[in-house]
């Protein structure tokens, strides 16, 4: 007897060998059979889906949601576009703050918005003897007050108070990390908001590191928030590579550098697992710190490298020769240049063909380089809202030759290079149907539209967020198509991304999503 039989529906089940079905049969959380084979048979449970459209669910392959859902709770000057204002909102935090000398963390910085970055001084006429640490939105720098500058290692570069990349962590190093419960608890806030998008499974882009990581326990809170039954999708957790150390294991294992016990890429269930080991090449376009070949539009420099190449190489390679999957981050044309070279490098050394090394979002992608990517086997996880949000202002910073080269779709595709969807949420939206409207018609919110022939079809855009996505994740065998032994994870939408208007796609009311056969709730989950 099967548990549940989902009818009257057209099921997209993203597998070419079956890919529209009417009727799902689920048993013990899992798949087993479509259309004739579960029609007749007796069911627990049958659920009329009324002709709604289905999907796997969508899988979002880079997301931070500790971060995300820390900033849910945060007092945020997102919105504010005076420095007056933001000035005000940051008094107004501190005065509910308990006594002076204590942190007072804010959320939602972007100085693009404001024509300028805050400065130290600006902050020390509201921060009434607090430490102020301003988070920018791409993660990728802040801005403190002088209590904070003062206590900061000598030589710590900082413009006025704005600290970037490693500058940054240094600042989050004098913070106590967040308690495990904390963290749990933002987990579980922001995994509700990705159930409420269709999102069933994410990988974590970066745990324990100086840069992004909150907590050096911080798996621990993944565990306790699974526990507690806050974590009701499925999560691959990439660990910062900064967490590597030297040791003494045998000459014939190869391993330089690992993690305690030797752990590494897919220790874990199906529920929550260590995924890729995320490497930094460098920064954001949004903090100007992606590093470029040449400068960008406007500005004397372009951008900066997170350390010296050779590192961030050696990195790498030890990475691969313990046996993870990388996941290197490198968002400008130079930075993807040091990625390249380097995964090249390690495949040379000990090749392993089905590493799946990942670069994640490959921001701007020179046309020399796709071939690269190709002949390397990379993924390139792409981030799509990105431009949706951004793209005006990241356009206008690459310029007219350059532009057509940010967040590439259809020449990744046209070079047989995987294309794997995410979000990179919190820093922008993470919804996955206004990403897969991006990514068919290159539009951003003003009607712009940035590199018209890297647009796609909206049945590639949607493999990018189920099936390329799941095997860039090592999820394949369970995720990724409604194929018959795979999870039931599955996302009911209100209408069919294939036969709206393109640009009704991002609208479509999610109704419900399924994770093991379970319904968990709809978008009020």
């Amino acid at each position: 007897m099967l548990h549940t039989r989902l009818t009257n529906a057209r099921f997209l089940t993203m597998d070419p060998g079956h890919p529209v079905a009417h009727d799902v049969g689920v048993w013990r959380g899992r798949i087993v059979g479509l259309d004739d084979a579960v029609t007749s048979l007796p069911a627990r449970e049958v659920v009329d889906l009324q002709g709604a459209t289905v999907l796997p669910g969508f899988v979002d392959a880079h997301v931070h949601l500790a971060w995300a859902g820390l900033k849910q709770s945060t007092p945020s000057i997102a919105g504010c576009t005076r420095i007056d204002d933001v000035l005000a909102r940051v008094e107004e935090a501190v005065t509910r703050t308990g006594s002076p000398g204590t942190w007072v963390s804010i959320a939602g910085y972007d100085q693009r918005a404001l024509g300028r970055h805050l400065t130290a001084a600006e902050l020390d006429e509201v921060s009434h003897g607090h430490k102020l640490y301003v988070t920018h939105d791409s993660g990728h720098g802040c801005v403190v007050n002088s209590a904070v500058l003062d206590l900061l290692p000598a030589g710590t570069p900082h413009e006025n108070g704005f600290l970037a990349e490693g500058a940054m962590g240094a600042a989050r190093a004098l913070r106590l990390p967040y308690a495990q419960e904390e963290l749990a608890e933002a987990i579980g806030r922001a995994a509700r908001t990705c159930l409420a998008e269709g999102v069933t499974a994410c990988a974590e882009a970066g745990i324990g590191g100086a840069l992004l990581g909150h907590s050096p326990v911080e798996l621990g809170a993944y565990q306790l928030a699974r526990d507690e039954g806050l974590l009701p999708l499925r999560m691959r957790l990439m660990v910062a590579a900064d967490t590597l150390h030297p040791v003494a294991a045998h000459e014939r294992d190869g391993i330089p550098r690992a993690l305690d016990l030797g752990l590494r890429t897919g220790f874990g269930d199906d529920r929550l697992s260590v995924g890729a080991l995320k490497v930094f090449t460098d920064g954001g376009m949004m903090a100007r710190t992606a590093a470029l070949t040449g400068p960008y539009q406007g500005l004397d420099h372009a951008g900066q490298l997170q350390d010296d190449p050779d590192v961030i190489a050696a990195t790498i390679v030890d990475g691969h020769l313990a046996g993870w999957q990388l996941a290197v981050h490198a968002i400008g044309d130079r930075a993807a240049d040091v990625a390249l070279d380097a995964l090249e490098r390690a495949q040379r050394v000990r090749p392993r063909p089905d590493a799946r090394h990942r670069v994640e979002h490959a921001g701007l992608i020179r046309p020399d380089q796709l071939p690269r990517f190709a002949r390397l086997g990379v993924s390139a996880v792409v981030q799509p809202n990105f431009l949706r949000y951004f793209g005006d202002d990241y356009a206008a910073i690459m310029g007219e030759e350059r532009a057509p080269w940010l967040y590439r779709g259809r020449s990744f595709l046209d070079h047989g290079v995987p294309l794997v969807g995410s979000s990179d949420r919190p820093v922008t939206d993470g919804s996955p149907l206004r990403a897969v409207q991006f990514m068919v018609e290159r539009a951003s919110e003003s009607g712009l539209t940035i590199g018209p022939e890297e647009g796609i079809t909206v049945d590639e855009a949607l493999h990018a967020y189920t099936v390329a996505a799941a095997h860039a994740c090592h999820w394949e065998d369970d995720l990724g198509s409604l194929t018959p032994g795979k999870r039931a994870d599955l996302v009911v939408l209100g209408d069919d991304p294939r036969r709206v208007d393109t640009s009704r796609i991002g609208d479509i009311d999610v109704v419900e999503t399924y994770v093991d056969g379970h319904p968990t709730g709809g978008p009020a989950a």
